[in-house]
């Protein structure tokens, strides 16, 4: 019996001699450490060239190991580089991505702000010559005051009052032209553009552009304002610091297999996802209110496609003025019957004399319909219609990016499958349940220690900022003015531009809606004779039809 006793020792102690015999060399030997460990930027020296028992180190597994207390603490530096590398880039090609989308937009709605002045300049220079030159500062200031609201909104332009005042300015001038027998005072003039929309002289041409300019400039403007807010949420929130028990945790998934000797040994893709969720948590919970963000932008291009499509409210505003001066031409008759018994008969101008007969005439002329269709690309080379698709889809595939990330990061080759990956402790499976995104979950995540009481402050004010930007779009597309009260410098020069000095001035950006605009005063009418003043009028509607029939001869081929 003791002979079998003492065979049956010897034997273990063989079979235990031979196993530590075979590993030990593996260990023992940290060629492949210090190959990667230099890698990296490091001191090989650092390294030993021969693994060690008993290290005091923070994270690692403690046992036979490759590193050493200093090496630790550098690969935890390291790991914290690594962790943000990827969240960075797809942060960063996000950023790019809608940077340029709104530097597209911006120059296509200034450029085609500058081509529509300049094609009517240049109309009415060959049709009015002199005449139009002698009044094209109202047309000036007119898309002067247009470039200025849409830079700066009604901060800056009272977009009702505006459109307003170049009506009342417009009637005031051709008036004159109409009754050039008369001498007008300028109280006179005041009392005429005063009572501009009660009196209609240029027909419904002034009602219509004024609710196609304040939809479709409010509706540019707005998304051109949420485009440019993108890349600076978007880099803000992924530069927030990771925490130190982040940090450990990436330390623990990246680096530990070099510790035990293993530098080719990925994480099991699990492991990685309960890591990073647990970094990210306070990313993800920007998610739903991002996705809403996106949903209005989403919508709102859908408008500028549609109803509120600048290019072509834009592309033929000289059109739709020459049309309302044509209205006028045709009832400037009736028009200062009105004004004469509203504000009285004006006196005789000395200076008028008559030099031929009037005569009856009329126009029988037609404008050419404006077809969308045949909108030039003039503006950024480009349409409105290509913009808006290439953004939407660029925006669909914005969604839920930050709830994703974890996904996105652990793909591909950064991790491995089965039992052939590192599971936090040793080469196998990794056994835990992947915990859900956000911080409200992450209380049972076995990898990383959050604090889910308190929420990083930095990503809930980007959360706010969202939300408002959010109401702001919805608002635009429901047809309502929006402003953006911020201290900003209010640039009429129709320079390329967001109208936001600093990236980070949407923060302090406040909703309100616009009131609209008072109506004006009705007419008090003045008990005076007309009967002297409607013998005159047929001479100066004549010349008018002449200059309405000039500027309307170029539409009509």
């Amino acid at each position: 019996m003791k002979t079998l006793l003492s065979l049956l020792c010897a034997v273990c102690t063989l079979a235990v001699l031979a196993v530590s015999g075979s590993a030990e060399p593996k260990l023992k030997s940290c060629n492949e450490v210090r190959a990667a460990f230099s890698s990296k930027g490091f001191n090989v020296n650092d390294v030993p060239n021969k693994g060690t028992n008993g290290a005091s180190l923070k994270v690692c597994p403690q046992g036979f190991s490759c590193c050493t207390a200093e090496m630790e603490e550098k690969l935890s530096q390291q790991s914290q580089t690594e962790i943000k590398a990827p969240v960075s880039r797809l942060s960063t090609s996000l950023q790019s991505t809608f940077k340029q989308r709104h530097d597209h937009f911006d120059k296509f709605f200034r450029e085609l702000l500058k081509n529509s002045e300049v094609s009517l300049h240049n109309m009415f220079v060959r049709t009015y010559g002199m005449m139009y030159m002698d009044n094209a500062e109202l047309f000036k200031d007119f898309f002067a005051s247009l470039t200025q609201y849409y830079a700066s909104g009604s901060a800056a332009v009272n977009l009702d009052s505006m459109l307003s005042d170049f009506w009342a300015d417009l009637l005031e001038r051709m008036f004159r032209l109409v009754n050039v027998q008369y001498e007008f005072s300028d109280a006179y003039m005041e009392c005429v553009s005063r009572h501009t929309e009660q009196l209609q002289p240029f027909g419904d041409v002034p009602r219509k552009l004024r609710i196609q300019i304040t939809r479709a400039f409010v509706a540019a403007r707005t998304f051109v304002r949420g485009l440019s807010l993108m890349p600076d949420v978007v880099n803000k929130v992924s530069t927030v610091s990771a925490s130190p028990s982040c940090a450990q945790a990436a330390m623990k998934m990246l680096y530990c297999p070099y510790c035990s000797g293993q530098v080719a040994l990925k994480p099991c893709q699990n492991y990685c996802l309960n890591v990073m969720r647990g970094c990210l948590a306070n990313q993800a919970d920007l998610d739903a209110e991002w996705n809403n963000f996106l949903d209005a932008m989403h919508g709102l291009a859908e408008r500028l496609e549609g109803p509120f499509n600048f290019e072509s409210v834009m592309d033929p505003i000289d059109v739709k003025i020459s049309e309302a001066i044509m209205n006028m031409q045709e009832n400037s008759v009736q028009v200062s019957q009105k004004v004469f018994q509203g504000c009285g008969v004006p006196k005789p101008s000395m200076a008028f004399r008559a030099t031929r007969s009037v005569r009856d005439t009329s126009f029988t002329g037609r404008f050419r319909p404006y077809s969308p269709e045949a909108r030039p690309t003039t503006a950024a080379g480009t349409s409105l219609d290509r913009l808006t698709g290439d953004v939407k889809k660029k925006l669909k595939h914005a969604k839920k990016f930050w709830s994703t990330l974890p996904e996105t990061v652990c793909a591909g080759e950064r991790t491995a499958p089965g039992d052939e990956c590192w599971n936090g402790t040793a080469k196998s499976r990794y056994q835990s349940d992947v915990i859900g995104n956000g911080l409200a979950n992450q209380g049972s995540n076995p990898d990383v220690e959050v604090d889910i009481t308190k929420p990083d402050t930095v990503i809930r004010s980007q959360i706010a900022v969202l939300k408002a930007m959010t109401s702001r779009l919805r608002a635009a597309h429901s047809g309502n003015d929006v402003s953006f009260v911020i201290d900003e410098e209010v640039s009429g020069d129709g320079e390329s531009g967001s109208g936001c000095d600093s990236p980070s001035c949407s923060e302090d950006d406040i909703y309100i809606s616009t009131p609209p605009i008072a109506n004006k005063p009705r007419v008090i009418p003045v008990h005076t004779d007309p009967s002297a003043a409607a013998s005159s009028q047929g001479s100066m509607a004549l010349a008018l039809c002449g200059l309405a029939l000039a500027l309307l001869l170029p539409r009509l081929r």
